[in-house]
């Protein structure tokens, strides 16, 4: 595919996707959107690549959906226009590299949604997060999936029904950024983030945030039924048994890495 609004680049352990229409805000058209899945799918299957970031061109991150598609768009329209945005925001969970968020300026409605579904967001200290469709008549019922999820019920619930604008430093507090920075530091930081991450195993990564993602988003009783089937294999390894004895006998344990 060759890829006429976003930009993207690999230098290994490290793949850049960048938001490429500044001019329209970097709205998720559906072009936009089928780019994307076409780099994810592919990175996904890049063993060099440990760590994705996604960022934007221009003065914002996101300003969500392109509305001028959804004008006159009939019932079959608009679920197909969710459903490509629904398929992009698990194909981001689903792949096995951790994903990071690079976030200037503005992320509204299916950008905050994009954030949310980002493993882990860096975001400049002028960022805003925000889902307004309540203002506008179509409430962001798919971005709250990841949002609530992220940042629990009530706050999610009040973003939701407020439409009001969350500055980066209150996100962060919620637990839907992860470090604020100033804006002449915020690739950096990504970066440095992504370098960090970049350290461990591929293979270590993928393991994790799958078996992360099968708990967390499961049901309480799936998510009980898998950590409970991990913490027991976890029982069995020597350095469990030595740490229970060590506790037990208070004493420090002498660890076996096995």
């Amino acid at each position: 595919m060759t890829y006429e609004q976003i930009l993207f680049a690999t230098e290994s352990p490290v793949a850049f996707l960048t938001l490429n229409q500044p001019q329209k805000i970097n709205a998720l058209s559906q072009k936009m959107i089928a780019e994307m899945i076409d780099a994810l799918t592919a990175v996904s299957q890049d063993e060099s690549v440990k760590v994705v970031i996604i960022r934007a061109a221009g003065k914002h991150f996101c300003a969500g959906h392109d509305l001028s598609e959804m004008v006159g768009a009939g019932a079959r329209r608009a679920k197909q226009i969710f459903e490509n945005c629904g398929r992009l925001m698990q194909l981001i969970h689903a792949m096995p590299q951790p994903v990071i968020a690079q976030v200037q300026g503005v992320a509204t409605a299916a950008g905050c949604q994009l954030v949310s579904w980002c493993d882990l967001v860096v975001a400049e200290e002028g960022a805003r997060f925000a889902t307004p469709g309540v203002k506008i008549g179509l409430f962001c019922t798919t971005p709250a999936v990841a949002i609530s999820r992220a940042i629990g019920r009530k706050a999610a619930l009040e973003m939701l029904l407020t439409g009001r604008y969350f500055p980066a430093d209150e996100a962060k507090a919620l637990g839907l950024v992860n470090r604020v920075v100033a804006l002449d530091k915020l690739a950096d930081e990504t970066e440095t983030l992504a370098g960090q991450i970049a350290e461990a195993s591929r293979y270590v990564l993928a393991v994790g945030k799958q078996g992360f993602y099968a708990q967390i988003d499961a049901t309480d009783q799936k998510a009980f039924e898998v950590a409970t089937q991990t913490i027991a294999l976890n029982m069995l390894a020597e350095d469990a048994q030595i740490g229970i004895s060590a506790f037990i006998e208070k004493k420090t344990p002498e660890w076996k890495n096995r």
